[in-house]
């Protein structure tokens, strides 16, 4: 199973990037997915994630507004479009997907996602 992440880069303050999660080996159509970011010398941080069928999506505050993240399943590609970019968004980006089917929550804890990306980095220039 392989998680690949792409879309990151460099941008200027107030723009935008898509970035996307295509997932390999398995289907995740029932299966809660997300996104992850670290920025350096910081910890692992939620971003958003979503339920099996995209019906119910989640944010962090600090991106609320500014990130919406959708799925596509016949094509077993996550999203995560990014506007109004702030420096403080810069990170590696990281997709995930949780092993557990249908759960009952979709959840926002890194411990709960069982597979994930090998990340890309965003850089937002001030």
């Amino acid at each position: 199973v392989q998680l690949q992440a792409s879309g990151g880069g460099l941008v200027q303050t107030g723009g935008s990037l898509r970035l996307s999660c295509a997932a390999s080996g398995r289907t995740f159509s029932r299966n809660s997915m997300g996104w992850f970011r670290q920025a350096p010398g910081k910890e692992r941080e939620f971003v958003a994630a979503t339920n099996f069928n995209g019906g119910s999506s989640y944010y962090a505050d600090s991106v609320k507004g500014r990130f919406t993240i959708f799925r596509d399943n016949a094509k077993i590609t996550l999203y995560l479009q990014m506007n109004s970019l702030k420096p403080e968004d810069t990170a590696v980006y990281y997709c995930a997907a949780d092993s557990s089917a249908f759960r009952g929550y979709v959840p926002e804890n890194s411990d709960d996602y069982d597979y994930w990306g090998q990340g890309t980095l965003v850089t937002v220039s001030s």
